[in-house]
């Protein structure tokens, strides 16, 4: 019987580059981008016997398409992991890859795990079109599709109309709540395209992205250089034609890729013979009106902080995912106690880009290795969630 529980250690975390919709990655199934990563994973830790690997865990929101079929499954055996490792997908929307690390962590804590792969995967591109079955067979008029690439679908009718908005429109109401303008919502797109390009120039992100053999895609696909206020501004709503503020420019746009982290117990991490990144210490999940999702982790970050005995004074880093420039700077209207400084100093969503499985993943590997490089420090990673969720998790070194 455990009578503790144990410290849960993060020994690396990788991701792919993060591919456009119907771009690099686009002709890659996302049970391949899943099994690339899980293999990366591995081979970075060569002392570590793979058949060691209790566990593997990814998140995916989808579930529609070619990662049907419990694609952490099929990414074990994709990546020619033992057949003795299994794999278990979740789906917490857009925090499905922090999720999967939650889930992972909690194993590990309470003594069911050693050592556990966990991450998310999205391929966007690949989403299928879907139709529901119909009532009796060989129906006679035409069939209404749908398209698993993000958002409602299939809405069930007891639904209250003010909670099943699109994402756009819900960040538009964000934006009404706080009274944030279009400007202040381009100015931090682009801060975000700004902060992600000079994060690549300055080569942050080589000891974290692992490309694609065979893909010509060297880092994140979405990232603007040359973008600028001016072209920024230029562009026409897309939500909310008449008066609104959100448009393309300042949300985040479809995506592809994957992320995983290998996280261990003592006794696992002795095994891969690493030092580790950095270590867990709490997380919260919470939940707000639907149509207001996007301040979901305001009040999960205060329970996760509080949770590892935090403040936001103690954190060098947070890494908040840019769904849309409104919801970012909603929630940072919700905490100002926060050092905005510390916010996403590698570039965020907008620029890098948003495969929905995978971000949570992808946020938490960058904290860690941002803890690392500086040494020592608390992080933390945190996503707003559809259908109205916020999650976070803190980490430290």
């Amino acid at each position: 019987m455990n009578d503790r529980i144990r410290d849960v250690y993060i020994v690396d975390a990788v991701r792919t580059p993060v591919g456009k919709y119907g771009g690099a990655l686009s002709r890659v199934r996302p049970d391949d981008l899943a099994a690339h990563v899980v293999r990366a994973l591995v081979d970075r830790s060569p002392e570590l016997d793979p058949a060691r690997v209790d566990d593997v865990v990814l998140g995916n929101a989808n579930g529609a398409g070619e990662e049907n079929r419990d694609v952490a499954r099929m990414a074990v055996l994709l990546a020619g992991l033992p057949v003795t490792v299994p794999g278990a997908t979740v789906n917490r929307l857009c925090a499905s890859g922090l999720e999967a690390v939650v889930q992972a962590y909690r194993a590990i804590a309470v003594g069911d795990a050693s050592v556990v792969i966990a991450g998310g995967v999205e391929s966007m591109s690949r989403a299928p079109w879907v139709m529901r079955k119909p009532d009796r067979a060989f129906p006679a008029g035409p069939q209404e599709m749908y398209s698993t690439t993000l958002g409602w679908r299939m809405t069930n009718p007891r639904m209250p109309p003010r909670w099943t908005v699109s994402l756009g429109e819900g960040a538009e109401r964000i934006a009404d709540k706080h009274g944030i303008t279009r400007a202040r919502q381009d100015a931090f797109a682009l801060a975000s395209h700004e902060k992600a390009a000079r994060a690549w120039k300055e080569g942050a992100y080589d000891g974290e992205v692992v490309p694609l053999p065979g893909v010509d895609l060297p880092r994140d696909e979405c990232i603007r250089d040359s973008t600028s206020l001016e072209a920024l501004s230029a562009l026409q709503p897309a939500f909310r034609m008449d008066g609104g503020t959100v448009t393309a420019g300042n949300s985040s746009p479809l995506n592809d890729g994957a992320a995983a982290l290998l996280l261990c117990d003592e006794a696992g991490l002795a095994a891969t013979g690493r030092e580790p990144l950095a270590r867990v210490r709490a997380s919260a999940v919470t939940g707000i009106e639907p149509d207001l999702y996007g301040l979901g982790p305001v009040e999960a970050v205060r329970r996760a902080l509080a949770a590892a005995g935090r403040t936001f004074a103690d954190l060098a880093v947070l890494e908040l995912n840019e769904a849309f420039a409104a919801q970012a700077l909603g929630c940072l209207a919700e905490w100002p106690e926060l050092d905005p400084d510390v916010v996403n100093p590698r570039g965020g969503a907008i620029a890098i880009g948003h495969p929905l499985g995978c971000s949570g993943a992808r946020l938490a590997g960058s904290v860690v290795h941002q803890l690392a490089a500086a040494g020592s420090g608390t992080g933390l990673a945190a996503l707003c969630i559809g259908v109205g969720q916020g999650q976070a998790l803190v980490l430290e070194r």
